[in-house]
């Protein structure tokens, strides 16, 4: 005959009634977290899925794209799929039917496209470079000019982003003119790279000051010069909070419209302005301005992603290992 096994210990009620509440805490977290990643990712499903449809489809609100020999029968499946078409992508020659043919708007589509990429790339670059150098330089030495200190001058560079752009509208416009800047890439370059050059300083500054000074003084013992500790001690550690900040930096100048639409006419306007300009007197081209959309922020998508790990530690910076 054979004992049976008898369970000796067991949880008590404070156990079960700890476990059930961090279950549901994690339960609501996990919730709450879920329900911000489809509000934040909505916008783009939308853009992506507006580029396929035709003007009935935008108008009805219809919003889960589907092949129209699986599309379901029924009045409620119509108020809610529809069959995808190329029109948005056929009207700026990006459709597999026109990637084959000649055509003006996706040549014009590629200027824009390479304009932005390069004030972008170039703008958020100068930033990056001279706003980690004059950060390093409020994080580290002492400053006084008239009554102006550190703090005075680090509140100074981020005052500048109260200003409204459209304040500087008329003064940019006339100081362009007089210097022959007017629908430039080096124009739009320097204008972006003051634009966002505080931010840069603002988030450079406080990274830079997580990082102990005892690094330096241990490199300029072992006979390194000041920029020679800058360059091999400081900028690898603080390489995360750069990639950071050049992330952010070229969002902005990416997104930027307000001084495109203004400085540039021909040669220089970026993509913002393009996709602005599928307006007119007809009404608006949806599916002509979602698939521009969405391929001006394509490329955002996948820097972010290839960078994310940098991003993340960017952002949560401040230990030294």
């Amino acid at each position: 005959m054979t004992d049976t096994p008898v369970q000796i210990f067991r949880d008590s009620e404070a156990d079960r009634g700890f476990r059930m509440k961090w279950w549901a805490s994690r339960v609501a977290i996990y919730g709450v977290l879920v329900l911000w990643a489809v509000i934040c990712l909505f916008p783009i499903y939308w853009t992506a899925t507006t580029s396929f449809k035709l003007a009935p489809n935008v108008m009805q609100g219809q919003m889960v794209p589907f092949p129209q020999a699986w599309t379901p029968e029924g009045d409620w499946a119509k108020s809610v799929f529809y069959a995808p078409k190329w029109k948005g992508w056929e009207s700026i020659g990006m459709s597999p039917q026109t990637l084959s043919q000649e055509s003006t708007v996706r040549a014009e589509f590629l200027k824009r496209f390479m304009n932005s990429t390069i004030v972008a790339l170039v703008s958020s670059t100068l930033a990056v470079v001279l706003g980690a150098m004059a950060a390093y330089g409020l994080s580290r030495f002492r400053y006084k000019w008239a009554w102006m200190k550190n703090d005075d001058i680090s509140f100074f560079f981020l005052s500048q982003l109260i200003l409204p752009p459209v304040v500087l509208a008329l003064p940019f416009l006339v100081l362009y003119k007089e210097l022959a800047l007017l629908d430039t890439r080096i124009g739009l370059i320097l204008l972006y790279t003051l634009s966002v050059l505080p931010i840069v300083i603002w988030i450079m500054k406080d990274q830079f000051e997580t990082i102990p000074t005892e690094l330096e003084e241990a490199a300029l013992v072992d006979g390194l010069s000041i920029w020679g500790a800058f360059l091999t001690i400081i900028v690898p550690i603080a390489l995360p909070g750069m990639v950071a900040a050049f992330i952010l930096s070229l969002v902005l100048t990416w997104n930027e419209y307000f001084f495109a639409a203004l400085l540039t006419s021909t040669h220089a306007n970026t993509l913002p302005v393009m996709v602005a300009s599928q307006t007119g007197s007809q009404g608006i081209n949806w599916w002509s301005m979602a698939a521009l959309s969405f391929a001006a922020i394509l490329p955002l998508i996948v820097i972010g992603i290839v960078l994310e790990r940098f991003i993340i530690k960017g952002m949560a910076a401040g230990a030294v290992k």
